[in-house]
């Protein structure tokens, strides 16, 4: 088991902590807001057959690395034609290594290679964190476009320590998530 740092990891402890130390004069480097996790969500059709939710399952493993959670349903709703237990989601939480080398193939290959792709949305939650919705999964390069025999959204959320908006969004944006700029809607 070999223990390299990944490269967003490194580049966050020798670049963007004095950055943000000097910028926002925090007194130490603990002090700074770190990322504490990154979820991959999505939801499954509940009259998807079992032969979908493993596609699903195996595209979500290839995308995140490591093998996600398939959420059930808590109770039976007769409208939604759901009975309870019934697969309605999957989940994966990244955390350590496995979560910063997926933000570096997100910020560094993904977003970028969007066709006229404009930046992200400025907004978070309020609390620091931050949730990107993805409309189609085949933008990672670890899906095959041709072999994808239906395309899924999912809901990124980046958790931070983060007290404030500010102070989150200037930590993802030094750590070189693409902003959309103010004119730009």
């Amino acid at each position: 088991m070999s223990t390299t740092i990944p490269v967003l990891k490194k580049y966050y402890a020798e670049t963007v902590i004095p950055e943000l130390i000097k910028s926002r004069g925090y007194k130490n480097k603990h002090q700074v807001p770190a990322i504490t996790k990154v979820v991959l969500n999505t939801g499954i059709d509940s009259e998807a057959d079992k032969n979908a939710i493993a596609e699903i399952q195996k595209d979500i493993t290839a995308i995140a690395g490591q093998k996600p959670v398939m959420a059930k349903s808590r109770k039976a709703i007769a409208n939604f034609k759901l009975r309870q237990g019934m697969i309605v989601g999957c989940h994966v939480t990244l955390r350590g290594n496995n979560m910063w080398e997926f933000l570096y193939r997100l910020l560094a290959v993904t977003l970028p290679s969007i066709r006229d792709f404009r930046g992200v949305p400025t907004k978070l939650d309020g609390q620091g964190n931050y949730t990107l919705g993805v409309t189609d999964h085949t933008i990672f390069p670890e899906i095959v476009v041709e072999g994808a025999k239906r395309h899924i959204g999912l809901d990124i959320c980046i958790n931070t320590t983060a007290d404030t908006d500010d102070e989150a969004r200037e930590l993802l944006r030094l750590l070189g998530m693409p902003f959309r700029r103010a004119n730009a809607s």
